[in-house]
């Protein structure tokens, strides 16, 4: 492990991250989040959702730096005397763990359909590529806010996990079509050259040739895409959790908490929704531009 890193470093790759700054910063900043994310309870100063250490005499206090704020609460508090700090930990776990599994699940399925329709072709193609126009046809925000309205409907005081189920599912109907199309002309092209030949030549499955030989080579556009994809699933689950059918209100991603601290942005109270809506921006950019360095990294033109 400790020599593939090694090798990783030092190679191609490697060298573009350590000569670019916007990567190195990206990188950084994104690492802090998912840090601070994924060990929120250790390393957040207060457990907001814990009921009984909430205090409604610490409500929609100002961060500490501004008159009538506390060393307590470094960001201030929200309506309820959460700690506006712990809960952007806490709400960046939800996003984070939500945009991640919906790409993840969307790979899945658009790179298996992908291969599909561009190796065999014929009437499998036909019909995947008609079913990826219907889903383009749709705005994507569109389709996941009719299924996850329609699954908070159907199962109103479903668990939380299931809940959390719906929302990727939703997410992910319309984020595998880029990937199964991305894949299909990558396997356009690969399918026809001398080693996909050889291999069929040589009696090797179709399955096989799929797996071992056609699908190492289509996956450097799939990174690609997979990286700047987060950034639009982690968008996407705090639209919906802004409109109220993301994530439960027991437990509040970023989209819930930008949306209660609207409803106090005109009275004063502005910490409430801007420093969540920060920490949105902060993990969107950086992802995005941690995108955009890989895509340049692996581009071998830009060689």
């Amino acid at each position: 492990m400790i020599s593939a890193l090694h090798r990783w470093f030092d190679g191609d790759i490697g060298h573009s991250f350590r000569s670019s700054p916007t990567a190195i910063v990206a990188a950084l900043i994104a690492f802090v989040c998912v840090f601070c994310a994924v060990f929120a309870p250790w390393v957040a100063p207060h457990n907001p959702f814990d009921l009984a250490t909430l205090e409604l005499s610490n409500a929609r206090l100002p961060p500490a730096w501004s008159a009538g704020g506390s060393s307590s609460f470094l960001l201030g508090t929200d309506d309820q005397g959460r700690d506006i700090l712990s809960a952007l930990m806490y709400g960046a776990r939800i996003s984070l763990a939500v945009g991640f599994a919906s790409v993840v699940l969307s790979v899945i399925v658009g790179v298996g359909l992908g291969l599909l329709a561009g190796f065999l072709g014929g009437w499998i193609d036909a019909v995947l590529m008609r079913l990826c126009d219907v889903m383009l046809s749709f705005p994507a925000i569109l389709v996941a806010l009719l299924i996850a309205g329609v699954g908070r409907a159907l199962f109103p005081n479903a668990h939380d996990t299931l809940a959390f189920g719906v929302l990727i599912i939703s997410i992910s109907l319309t984020g595998w079509v880029q990937y199964a199309r991305t894949v299909r002309g990558s396997t356009l092209v690969e399918r026809n050259k001398e080693y996909v030949q050889a291999a069929r030549v040589t009696g090797v499955a179709p399955l096989r040739i799929m797996r071992g030989h056609v699908l190492p080579n289509v996956m450097g556009p799939v990174l690609v895409l997979a990286t700047i994809q987060v950034a639009t699933a982690i968008i996407t689950e705090a639209t919906l959790s802004f409109l109220g059918v993301g994530a439960p209100p027991t437990s509040p991603s970023l989209g819930t908490l930008i949306r209660v601290g609207n409803d106090y942005l005109f009275s004063g109270e502005w910490w409430i929704t801007i420093f969540p809506g920060l920490m949105l921006v902060l993990i969107a950019l950086s992802v995005n531009l941690l995108g955009d360095w890989l895509r340049d990294a692996l581009n071998p033109r830009l060689q």
